[in-house]
């Protein structure tokens, strides 16, 4: 049986074309996906009035969480044709 937080199954799936991770597998990927998703909804939406403050925020928060869906990718992020 899979603990419930296990740190070394994959959250991702591999894509089968490009570089990159592809959709989650598990309820952490899901989890991290959403949460990822409202939070640059959220920034976008409150700096909606203050262009180039929301575009640097939201340009932050997308690349901040990069390497957690690199180190959870199955087979890590390659490229793959």
């Amino acid at each position: 049986m899979m603990h419930l937080f296990d740190s070394s199954a994959p959250w991702f799936a591999a894509k089968r074309y490009g570089y990159g991770a592809g959709l989650p597998i598990a309820w952490q990927g899901w989890a991290l996906l959403i949460a990822h998703m409202a939070l640059l909804i959220g920034l976008a939406w409150l700096f909606e009035g203050q262009v180039l403050l929301m575009l640097g925020l939201v340009a932050v928060a997308a690349l901040v969480p990069m390497p957690i869906y690199r180190a959870k990718t199955d087979g890590g992020w390659r490229w793959r044709r």
